[in-house]
């Protein structure tokens, strides 16, 4: 998981700060190197795909579209409340 490129596609895709999308792109990268997604759906977690994912939510920062679609497969699979983004830098100083 290119956690660069990442934080590249969550700027073009949905904003947000610079902080918010680092955040993000680690947690994903976390995600990714635990495995249980791969394992419960068979699904390879990069860059692509996490954007294809956080487009179907309903709207909002990249943070929050993440954690939409963490609290979907907490909902459907269980063990993904732990990847959820409970904060970040508001601001890049």
């Amino acid at each position: 998981m290119d956690r660069r490129h990442l934080m590249d596609r969550l700027d073009a895709e949905f904003g947000g700060t610079p902080a918010e999308r680092r955040v993000v792109a680690r947690t994903a990268g976390d995600l990714a190197d635990a495995g249980v997604l791969a394992d419960d759906l068979d699904f390879e977690v990069t860059a692509e795909a996490v954007v294809d994912q956080l487009t179907d939510a309903p709207g909002g920062s990249p943070a929050e579209r993440w954690n939409w679609w963490m609290g979907a497969l907490e909902a459907s699979h269980g063990g993904y409340r732990r990847f959820r983004v409970t904060a970040w830098q508001r601001e890049d100083s």
